[in-house]
């Protein structure tokens, strides 16, 4: 199975909450996020694919990837909280759209609903 993924085609979510955007542009080493919203998850990135039982299969890479870079930026405090709802929704927009059935795609949402928000809390330490 490759381990690669690459994406050129950039696609724009409708909210059901509310939109993932920022008063200002992030600009991180691997992640950018513009005031609009347009997520950039550039080259070399890391991330462990679906957390827990779930199989990384095409249908949930995509959507992990995403879902990892903006609960990395709420870690980093780039975010606010209160964007996690809106990430984890995301996920499962973008899980559907890859060919997981809605059904699969609602427990995917109902877990990281239930179990993300530690992974979204600061967690870095900062030195003088």
């Amino acid at each position: 199975m490759d381990s690669t993924i690459s994406y050129k085609k950039r696609r724009q979510y409708k909210s059901r909450c509310f939109p993932i955007t920022s008063t200002v542009r992030v600009f991180t080493r691997l992640i950018d996020l513009d005031m609009s919203g347009v997520l950039t998850i550039k080259k070399n990135y890391a991330w462990d694919g679906a957390s827990g039982p779930i199989l990384d299969t095409q249908r949930i890479m995509r959507g992990s990837l995403v879902h990892d870079a903006l609960y990395q930026l709420m870690r980093e405090e780039h975010l606010p909280q209160k964007v996690r709802e809106n990430a984890d929704w995301l996920l499962r927009e973008i899980c559907i759209e890859d060919g997981m059935p809605k059904f699969n795609a609602d427990l995917v949402y109902l877990a990281v609903d239930l179990f993300g928000k530690n992974y979204t809390k600061p967690d870095l330490l900062r030195a003088p």
